[in-house]
């Protein structure tokens, strides 16, 4: 990786800086955590409502599990058919950005991808999406059309903080799952979320940010140019870490490896503006504050890309592959495989795409490591019926969890 001169800088006075110790790594996370209004948890009552085969070497479950104020999160996990012999496997994650939810054609390709990797993927809708939406329909965003003040916009950023830490939560209950490989990919929105959650979880062996992670304080685009209530002020909350970015990203490196991957042309969150030197600036912030460069975040570019998916792409999967030990691929097999032009495979087998993203400088054009996927219904990727939903309507849809939030002090 190249350096600045003046990170080169800050990282040779970093043996000068007070570190990060244990105890206030705990003490910091535990503040987040409250100012989030995350603690206490609820139990995970984790449910498996039914078993289908999304695609060849792939069995799939429908689950569902809690979140905050007694809402529930529909999810699907994907695990390899038949599991790999000799031993547990790995789980990975899937956070969407807006709109984004299990029926997006990234978090089905990606479950499909890694879980013939040999891990088990857990894919979730986020709140306001999919059969967490009133509608039932996907796109809808419709947590952006959330009115409040700060706390309220503090506990919406809680609210999906949480649905990632219970996922880590459901992946480390499974029998089959080695709870120490547990990783997670986050993609525009998603990225910020689990740019947070991540800060927080120590259970997270690795996270990938992409379409985002360009975090640093006043006047980024988290703070400044993003959605109020879901990112904005979260963000801003979160002034008393001093140097906001340095240190969201010291805990990722007190918890694990991180990535973070982008288009180099991505305008949706400012990356033409924060190139090499900002993400280096940051790294060197954060060795200060931790007191070593050791374990700091990696970052990299896709030359002429736009805002994608890329924990779906060969960089991600070969990190990822370096980090949780994928049982079914290795570093040279990734480098080797056919890629899915993600357009031709939407054309060719009618998955549908935000029409928003599907041009080829944005998602249309991600070359995806997942090959030979099949098309599927969206009620196979459903927990469940029109009907079933209907009676779980209070427990899954985002306008109850609102009317709940608004209700708190």
């Amino acid at each position: 990786m190249r350096k600045s001169w003046l990170a080169l800088f800050l990282l040779a006075v970093t043996a000068h800086a007070e570190p990060l110790t244990p105890a206030r790594v705990a003490e910091l996370r535990a503040r987040i955590r409250t100012n989030f209004f995350i603690d206490p948890v609820p139990a995970l009552a984790a449910q498996s409502h039914r078993s289908f085969g999304p695609a060849p070497g792939v069995r799939a479950e429908a689950l569902t599990y809690a979140t905050t104020l007694g809402s529930r999160v529909p999810a699907i996990l994907y695990l390899p058919d038949p599991l790999p012999a000799g031993g547990k496997i790995p789980g990975f994650i899937v956070v969407n950005g807006h709109g984004g939810d299990k029926y997006s054609w990234y978090a089905y390709l990606t479950g499909i991808a890694y879980a013939r990797a040999g891990a088990a993927v857990l894919t979730y809708d986020p709140a306001g999406e999919g059969e967490r939406s009133d509608s039932r329909r996907s796109g809808t965003r419709d947590h952006d059309k959330l009115k409040g003040d700060e706390a309220l916009a503090r506990r919406l950023a809680g609210l999906m903080m949480t649905d990632v830490m219970q996922a880590v939560s459901l992946l480390a209950a499974r029998p089959e799952v080695d709870a120490s490989r547990i990783a997670a990919g986050g993609y525009s929105m998603g990225s910020f979320v689990l740019a947070l959650a991540g800060a927080v979880e120590p259970r997270l062996r690795a996270c990938v940010l992409v379409g985002g992670g360009n975090l640093s304080g006043a006047g980024d685009h988290w703070d400044a140019s993003s959605k109020v209530m879901c990112q904005a002020w979260p963000w801003r909350s979160l002034e008393f870490l001093g140097d906001r970015g340095g240190m969201i990203y010291a805990l990722h490196a007190a918890r694990g490896p991180t990535l973070v991957w982008n288009g180099r042309a991505d305008e949706v969150v400012g990356i033409p503006q924060t190139q090499e030197p900002f993400f280096e600036d940051v790294r060197a912030r954060a060795a200060q504050l931790r007191g070593t460069a050791a374990g700091l975040f990696e970052f990299g570019f896709t030359e002429g890309g736009s805002h994608r998916p890329y924990f779906v792409t060969k960089p991600a999967a070969r990190w990822l592959e370096q980090q949780i030990d994928f049982p079914h691929w290795t570093e040279a097999s990734i480098r080797a495989m056919p890629e899915t032009h993600v357009a031709e495979w939407g054309a060719r087998t009618g998955h549908a795409m935000d029409r928003l993203y599907a041009t080829e400088s944005r998602e249309g054009g991600t070359q995806a490591v997942a090959t030979e996927v099949p098309a599927i219904a969206r009620e196979q990727l459903s927990v469940f019926s029109p009907a079933e939903w209907e009676r779980e309507k209070p427990r899954l849809a985002f306008e109850a969890w609102a009317a709940a939030a608004r209700t708190q002090r």
